[in-house]
């Protein structure tokens, strides 16, 4: 569609994917409307944890200062057996890959109220409050590639008069029970991992004994998560029997029962002490995946899409992805006129991206509970034993996010030596450009990049000038050699990042030239040689 049309992205769902979606919407100029059932953020704490890629995210929507004020960093994520004794320890930095800490504990209800101040800002985004989505219908249901407007229908709150909208794509972000799923005909895909536990926050000022991180307690009878979240606030996690109740007049007693390891409560009898519970409710820890991401222009993220159980930390921070992998290519396509097959590609590489990082924490929920049957203290020492094989915590620490599979817009060498860049991230150091000391997302823009290591030849200022893409010499940059040590590391002269900072493709050092142009220029029409191309709108 043209940058005239009327027709806006209706995000359903205005939790931070649908939020963070909108707002990196709204940087290309695509505007869009959220619809939202309620009027206000949940005020109550969910997720607590982000990596450095989602930190990253929130940088590109312009929210990052005021996260780092209000976010605690912290070191990295401990096993322990039932006595609380360390079976493995996966530390994680203060300075990662994208120049975040890797880990970072928050508030929800904080960071999502940050978002919603940004949404505000902007005049290309509109969110509505009080309003039910009732359905959501495209033409031509037989094809997933229809390129067709969408039709939602809705319900504003204390009316049942059905009203309708028209859509150039429809963002589905609307959870779990998401009625944008059904919609498209996509059902879930179990992955085996399914567990009732109380999660538990509290704020306190008592003398709490803790390590900075998150502790797992790997335990069959009793396994538990806890972290501190921020100043005076606290997360546990408990997995209870299914009749077990924290409620009544002898909750107080339970809970000071399940802390007692890490805090000392007095008892109900004293009046329970400085020990607020903001929180507790009981939760079902699944492990999904959505069969089909999208249909024509209707798509799903976050837990629309995918469920995780929550013991690496990475619930939230996919949805952030999917948003983040989703956004700059529906623009191109409503922008710029690129081929509708750039969107196949969303659910191409979120989809196994997302399928790893789950099973990856089933595999830490299993090492917590080992199951519960009579395999389960052989299961828990051979984790324990893996964890002491050297490397491998490095490596578990270093590769939540794994690289994306090889598509069109994923260019591999795999006959050549040296480590792949397509499919991996282009690292953030802070650089000084122009006289100033910036991190280098803020010099590249939002569109297309290419960072060269040698003088561009004119097949790559061609592809460059094709793309819109800043052409940025690494010496240029004055970043202590971080990324001149990325480049020579796999064994490249130059990388095209994609606008999400995803390595596109590589010209192998010595060459000139990029791998395969012709894969992915057809989708971001540039389908003559890139090199003849005129730039891009």
């Amino acid at each position: 569609m043209s940058a005239a049309s009327p027709r806006p992205v209706v995000i359903i769902g205005a939790g931070p994917v649908g939020v963070t979606a909108a707002l990196l919407l709204a940087r290309y100029g695509v505007r869009s409307l959220l619809l939202e059932r309620h009027r206000d953020v949940y005020p109550l704490p969910r997720a607590v944890v982000v990596d450095d890629e989602v930190r990253r995210i929130l940088q590109s929507v312009g929210v990052h200062e005021e996260f780092a004020a209000l976010a605690r960093p912290a070191p990295g994520l401990r096993l322990l057996d039932a006595r609380r004794r360390v079976i493995a320890e996966f530390p994680r930095s203060l300075d990662g890959h994208h120049g975040f800490p890797q880990t970072s504990m928050f508030d929800q209800p904080e960071l999502e109220r940050l978002l919603r101040e940004a949404l505000a800002r902007r005049p290309e985004c509109e969110l509505w409050g009080g309003v039910e989505v009732v359905s959501v219908t495209q033409g031509g249901d037989a094809s997933p590639t229809v390129a067709g407007p969408v039709r939602v229908t809705f319900r504003r709150e204390g009316s049942d008069e059905e009203e309708h909208l028209w859509a150039d794509a429809v963002l589905g972000c609307d959870g779990a029970g998401s009625l944008t799923r059904d919609a498209i005909g996509a059902v879930w895909e179990d992955l085996h991992f399914e567990e009732s536990w109380r999660v538990i926050d509290a704020r306190t000022s008592l003398p709490v004994r803790t390590w900075e991180g998150a502790e797992q307690i790997c335990c069959p009878t009793r396994p538990a998560t806890f972290m501190r979240v921020g100043e005076d606030r606290y997360r546990w996690e408990f997995r209870l029997a299914e009749d077990a109740s924290l409620d009544g007049p002898e909750a107080l007693e339970q809970v000071r029962e399940l802390v007692a390891p890490w805090v000392d409560l007095p008892s109900a009898a004293r009046g329970g002490g400085d020990f607020e519970v903001i929180r507790q409710a009981r939760y079902t820890f699944r492990a999904r995946l959505a069969d089909r991401w999208h249909r024509g222009r209707v798509f799903l993220l976050g837990d629309a899409a995918h469920l995780t159980p929550p013991f690496i930390g990475q619930g939230l921070c996919a949805g952030l992805r999917d948003a983040h992998n989703l956004t700059w290519k529906l623009a191109r396509v409503l922008r710029h006129g690129a081929d509708d097959r750039l969107l196949d590609t969303y659910q191409r590489e979120r989809k196994p991206h997302a399928r790893r990082v789950i099973r990856l924490a089933v595999a830490v929920g299993w090492a917590m509970t080992g199951g519960q049957d009579r395999g389960a203290a052989i299961r828990r020492a051979v984790v324990g034993a893996a964890c002491r094989i050297p490397g491998v915590t490095a490596a578990v620490s270093r590769d939540l996010s794994p690289a994306l599979t090889a598509n069109p817009l994923v260019r591999r060498r795999p006959r050549l030596s040296g480590r792949s860049l397509a499919g991996t991230f282009c690292p953030q150091p802070w650089v000084r450009y122009g006289g100033t000391r910036e991190r280098l997302d803020d010099i590249l823009g939002h569109s297309f990049a290419l960072l060269t290591g040698v003088p561009p030849t004119a097949h790559m200022t061609g592809v460059a000038a094709a793309l819109g893409a800043s052409v940025i010499h690494v010496d240029d940059l004055d970043d202590d050699g971080t990324l001149a040590a990325w480049l020579a590391r796999g064994r490249a002269d130059a990388a095209l990042l994609r606008p999400d900072r995803v390595v596109m493709d590589t010209v192998p050092t010595g060459t000139g030239d990029f791998t395969d142009a012709t894969a992915w220029a057809p989708l971001l029409h540039t389908a003559r040689r890139p090199a003849e191309a005129p730039p891009a709108p």
